[in-house]
């Protein structure tokens, strides 16, 4: 078998076959591989006619059809799926050739993977990819972690078949050291929970105090969509709540269990926060939304506790309680990826990854899930100014929340008055006052843990920690 491959593809279900598919598409000679020979034979048969393909049975000829350095792209399942396929595959590799986990790997084994592999003289390259199936056909967002080595030869063909931004601008770019993609996509994957959770709770507002049906929701949510919150999630949720169940004729959303699932990036997400020490407190409640969801008959068992009767809104009152959901929709957003953007520079600090927040921003407009207008402006504020401390430091945010903070916290308190819960809204405005507030009550938790655990405090008039003897004359000692 000719070694003429550019690239290869191994683990051909929806996600690497179509991302082989758009390889070919875009050029290259694309070797496929695959468990199970038959798959691997049936892309060929179904698409050849899509570009140059080399069909390759076993991982030797697979190898051997790669021209070097080898390019080889791992599309299997997270987990030791992976890693038997590396098993598999790098005692046939040199020194100098490439792995790249296109998979939702979670960044501590890219981590170790990585480490593995260069001890061996090989490559390992962590790749988020967004977009799902139909961004891995004609163009995600792709973030590959890595040396700097290996996104010299392979950098050139992901920007060739990834998204591209309305000004042109591939959305790729190299993320960093190791796991440094693959924490990137985590994040992004966080943001997006959190996005659908705020889009679901303004949905749920407009259903239950404005009293619009599915289908005046969708047209709300069209215009929404050409305007500040242009984004592909808002653009789909306002196809999923305008289609009519076929079978029913009910609208969809009436007829699909209220039980979100979920894969594991944004629990990843919420987890990593915590090690780190980074409030993402509007994704958390996105992932408990979903596990709370999820629990039946704990709901079914609470379903008669007491609360307020929703009364829908008259017409006049529903138009103008629809544009303070907005508001706060908005508003939620900024925070949402706020906090996720402040991950990632805790992640980068924590890892030594120098992530390029900007570029970031850049990448995610075009090919991803969270794709939005506004993070043009976002790669704008991280371009004009690399450390900004928060989004919400950047002037023209800063006053975009603040003219919608008083809508916000009017659907907050129209919310609690009808019974319809937002945690994501209110997760969001919590985070936002307390960012804002000139003191906080942790001054009095430090109290109450020097108090039953001796474990100190600091004074606002003097350097240094301190203990107070409680008990006695209650006197003050340096620590």
């Amino acid at each position: 078998m000719s070694s003429s491959a550019q690239i290869g593809v191994t683990g051909l279900a929806v996600m690497g076959r179509n991302l082989a598919r758009n390889f070919a598409r875009n050029g290259y000679t694309v070797a496929v591989h695959n468990r199970t020979s038959a798959r691997t034979h049936a892309l060929v048969e179904e698409f050849g006619q899509e570009g140059t393909f080399i069909a390759a049975e076993t991982a030797a000829e697979f190898v051997a059809a790669l021209e070097r350095p080898r390019r080889l792209v791992i599309m299997v399942k997270a987990g030791e799926p992976t890693d038997a396929v590396i098993r598999e595959f790098a005692p046939l590799l040199e020194p100098g050739d490439m792995i790249i986990d296109g998979g939702n790997a979670h960044f501590a084994d890219t981590r170790r993977r990585e480490r593995e592999l260069r001890e061996q003289g090989l490559h390992f390259v962590g790749t988020g990819v967004s977009g799902g199936e139909e961004g891995a056909l004609h163009g995600p967002s792709v973030m590959p972690g890595g040396s700097p080595e290996s996104y010299a030869t392979l950098g050139p063909m992901l920007e060739k078949i990834s998204a591209k931004a309305a000004d042109g601008t591939p959305c790729v770019t190299h993320c960093g050291p190791d796991g440094a993609g693959h924490f990137v996509k985590m994040v992004h994957n966080g943001i997006e929970y959190a996005d659908m959770q705020l889009i679901a709770e303004a949905y749920h507002l407009l259903r239950e105090v404005a009293g619009y049906s599915p289908a005046r929701i969708a047209d709300i949510f069209r215009t929404w969509n050409t305007g500040r919150l242009d984004s592909y999630l808002i653009e789909i949720t306002a196809e999923v709540l305008s289609h009519v169940d076929a079978a029913t004729g009910r609208p969809f959303v009436d007829v699909v269990q209220d039980q979100a699932e979920q894969k594991g990036t944004g629990r990843w997400t919420v987890q990593i926060a915590l090690d780190l020490g980074v409030p993402v407190s509007g994704i958390a409640e996105a992932v408990f939304a979903r596990s709370l969801s999820g629990h039946t008959a704990l709901r079914e068992a609470s379903g008669g506790l007491p609360g307020p009767s929703a009364e829908p809104l008259g017409e006049a009152d529903a138009a103008a309680f629809a544009d303070k959901v907005e508001q706060a929709l908005y508003a939620s957003k900024i925070v949402s990826y706020t906090q996720g953007f402040h991950e990632i520079q805790a992640g980068s600090d924590e890892f030594g990854w120098n992530i390029d927040l900007g570029a970031v921003a850049a990448i995610w407009r075009g090919g991803c899930i969270i794709r939005a207008a506004f993070l043009d402006r976002i790669r704008a504020a991280y371009d004009t100014r690399a450390d900004l401390p928060s989004l919400l430091s950047d002037k023209s945010f800063a006053e975009e929340i603040g003219a919608a903070q008083d809508d916000w916290r009017a659907v907050l308190v129209a919310a609690t008055e009808q019974g319809v819960p937002t945690p994501g809204f209110s997760a969001a405005l919590a985070y936002y006052d307390a960012l804002r507030a000139a003191r906080l009550p942790a001054a009095l938790t430090q109290g109450q843990r020097d108090f039953f655990g001796a474990h100190t405090y600091r004074r606002t008039d003097r350097d240094g920690s301190f203990h107070t003897l409680w008990g006695g004359d209650r006197s003050e000692v340096t620590a």
